[in-house]
């Protein structure tokens, strides 16, 4: 099973468990959003546009909602379960690994009572390291001082260099987490100038 199918399946599952109403890390968005955002994005490419493009933002919300409306909570989950079209399938590794096992943590550590982070198989991390190598290099430009990034026994990536520097270690997917904007629910530890911490805690990370 590859780390996309892996992490899809176990979503699938926390959702139908804690329900439609329940709250994840997306601001605004309950369990049922999120399903009905992961659903769009591989089945609607006429709305996913807008996901990354501002101006076609107000039409993905609103076919979000509907293919959220659409049907019952549970047949949405269940189509998100069965995974995109037959001719994407092959893509889904490549594409949705990262999307998924982020997406997993939002309703995993929302809410009052979060769950603690997991510790992923090896092949997972590796994968998650390997992403977040490119993730760094589109946030970037949002960085707002000096920044590392270390993994324990796996590897060590500069996303930029210069002063206040901070270095962040972490496992892979809690860094992961961080460069995705999920700043405040990763497991991660911090050395550098305190006002360079908090600005980057701080800052909108993510694509």
């Amino acid at each position: 099973m590859t780390t996309a199918s892996s992490e899809r399946q176990a979503l699938a599952d926390l959702m139908l468990e804690v329900g439609p109403d329940a709250p994840t890390l997306c601001e605004g968005w309950t369990v049922a959003d999120l399903a009905a955002h992961l659903v769009l994005r591989e089945r609607r490419p006429d709305a996913a546009a807008g996901i990354v493009v501002p101006a076609l933002a107000d039409y993905t919300a609103r076919v979000q909602r509907i293919v959220r409306d659409a049907r019952p909570f549970r047949a949405l989950v269940e189509q998100f379960r069965s995974g995109p079209p037959a001719p994407l399938r092959m893509l889904d590794e490549a594409v949705n690994a990262v999307e998924l096992f982020v997406h997993h943590e939002d309703v995993r550590r929302a809410g009052d009572e979060p769950r603690a982070p997991r510790r992923l198989d090896a092949r997972s991390e590796r994968l998650l390291w390997a992403r977040l190598r490119w993730l760094s290099l589109l946030a970037r430009r949002r960085v707002p001082c000096g920044l590392t990034l270390e993994a324990p026994d796996v590897g060590r990536v500069v996303v930029r260099s210069g002063e206040p520097h901070v270095t962040l270690t972490g496992r892979p997917g809690e860094l992961v987490l961080f460069m995705t904007g999920r700043q405040r629910a990763a497991d991660v530890e911090a050395d550098g100038p305190a006002d360079a911490e908090a600005a980057l805690r701080g800052a909108r990370l993510g694509l």
